[in-house]
């Protein structure tokens, strides 16, 4: 009967090391499918109690890994309005119902007039209308935000641009006269607010870089 034994004994190791197996194959496989499918992307950034006008809170990233963005402001003769450019670097603007997540570099433009929420941009160029913008001197200001709707932040500051427009008034004047078929161009560098006036026959042109993250060194 020893050999029914020994017998037995080798059937039982044998069904052991089979079942090994197989447990060791399962959890390789679960903890493969757990990390294609089931892993949450890291979380960007720390959302600051700080808050915009509309009560947004603001993302704080590091400075080395934020975007950047300038405005640069040029009026149209055609219906007395202004026509806005933006110019981004390490940002994407996301298409209409991209999902409400923050994903680094990626999002939209906020444009705000005079402190007034103005329109959320997806790309780059935006018209504003002259109805919009009296006599005066007026500050349109964008920022960038996350697709959470989150402001994206550096040091605890809102990344953004801003420049000051001036609407003078109607009618023809010697300086007009003397502009007359010139292009004027003004830049401005970070912490400065250009502001460019709308002249009769002239096509000035303003772009303003402000906030934590100018496009170009001093």
């Amino acid at each position: 009967m020893s050999w029914m034994r020994v017998f037995l004994t080798a059937l039982a190791v044998c069904a052991l090391l089979a079942a090994l197996l197989v447990g060791a194959a399962g959890c390789g496989s679960n903890g493969a499918q757990e990390e294609g499918d089931g892993a949450k992307p890291s979380p960007v950034g720390k959302v600051l109690e700080d808050t915009d006008e509309e009560g947004r809170h603001y993302r704080e990233i590091d400075k080395k890994h934020a975007p950047e963005v300038a405005i640069e402001i040029q009026p149209d003769a055609r219906d007395k309005g202004w026509d806005v450019r933006l110019t981004v670097r390490d940002f994407r603007f996301s298409s209409p119902g991209t999902k409400k997540t923050a994903e680094p570099g990626r999002g939209y433009a906020f444009l705000r007039l005079d402190d007034r929420p103005l329109v959320q941009l997806r790309d780059r160029t935006h018209h504003i209308s002259g109805k919009l913008v009296p006599r005066g001197t007026h500050q349109v200001t964008v920022r960038l935000h996350a697709d959470d709707d989150t402001v994206w932040a550096v040091d605890g500051e809102p990344v953004g641009s801003s420049a000051d427009i001036t609407v003078s008034k109607p009618g023809p004047s010697p300086t007009e006269s003397m502009t007359t078929g010139s292009t004027p161009t003004v830049s401005a560098m970070t912490g400065s607010t250009p502001t460019v006036s709308a002249m009769t026959g002239s096509t000035p042109t303003v772009s303003a870089m402000t906030g934590p993250h100018p496009l170009c060194p001093r």
